[in-house]
């Protein structure tokens, strides 16, 4: 937004000294036009500022967790319905699968971008991880990248040399159902540091 500001004021300065110096009136055919062009990019840049807002307030869920939540069964649903809840409370939404869940779900492997379509995300919040390889890691790693929380009942006590954030309170969020309502411990959510 600076820059267009920037650009504004000079045009305004130079369009003035133009019209106070007559020498310079000439300048005024470029001054103008010049003036408008930085009140419509300034114009832009702050609508697209309050569209925008602040940055997302990311969140990892670990779905092949959460994927047994409602009675103990894998269900893409229960991971539907946390996604759900998470995007109306203003969450923007990662997604991280065992190579497995596929077959768990369905079957049948199921790919990042089969698994977004599942769910209704773009490919690039949606990560199937490599085949022999945990998911723990992946979701750790991304949680810490984007100083994000954790959707999970896992504790990940095996990685919490490596990880030590996920002993803070608040980073790893728990849930469950109680009868068929989910509900989610985000009122303990901790701050990541900005």
């Amino acid at each position: 937004m600076l820059p267009p500001a920037i650009l504004l004021s000079l045009s305004l300065l130079t369009s003035f000294l133009a019209l106070y110096y007559p020498a310079w009136s000439d300048l005024l055919l470029l001054s103008l036009p010049a003036v408008i062009a930085s009140a419509l990019l300034l114009l832009a840049a702050v609508i697209r500022k309050r569209k925008t807002g602040s940055p997302p307030k990311w969140i990892i869920i670990d779905g092949s967790n959460v994927m047994y939540w409602r009675n103990n069964t894998p269900k893409l649903d229960t991971v539907r319905e946390v996604l759900r809840l998470l995007m109306r409370q203003g969450y923007t939404v990662g997604i991280m699968f065992d190579a497995n869940a596929g077959y768990l779900l369905s079957d049948h492997y199921i790919h990042d971008g089969k698994m977004g379509k599942l769910l209704g995300l773009p490919k690039n919040q949606i990560m199937v991880v490599p085949k022999g390889t945990p998911a723990d890691p992946y979701i750790l790693q991304a949680a810490r990248d984007f100083g994000a929380p954790i959707v999970t009942n896992d504790q990940f006590k095996d990685w919490s040399n490596d990880f030590p954030e996920v002993r803070t309170p608040g980073h790893l969020i728990k849930g469950q159902y109680q009868g068929a309502k989910l509900s989610l411990d985000l009122a303990k959510q901790h701050k990541s540091p900005s």
